[in-house]
């Protein structure tokens, strides 16, 4: 079983999270939210595997 990797993955989180931000620019909330659920699940997509999405969906839990 494959343990979900929390250590830092990007070579730019930086510009990763400006390139977030601008892609919700001019979004209305409802807009923002509807494309928050489409990355979830395109990102959801290319990991494919459940027992790390289910290790994810936990982690992203305890930080609410």
């Amino acid at each position: 079983m494959a343990d979900l990797k929390l250590d830092p993955g990007l070579d730019d989180p930086d510009g990763f999270y400006d390139e977030l931000l601008a892609a919700h620019h001019e979004l209305s909330k409802a807009e923002s939210d509807a494309f928050n659920a489409r990355l979830i699940l395109i990102l959801s997509n290319h990991i494919g595997d459940r027992e790390i999405l289910r290790q994810a969906l936990k982690a992203a839990g305890k930080n609410a």
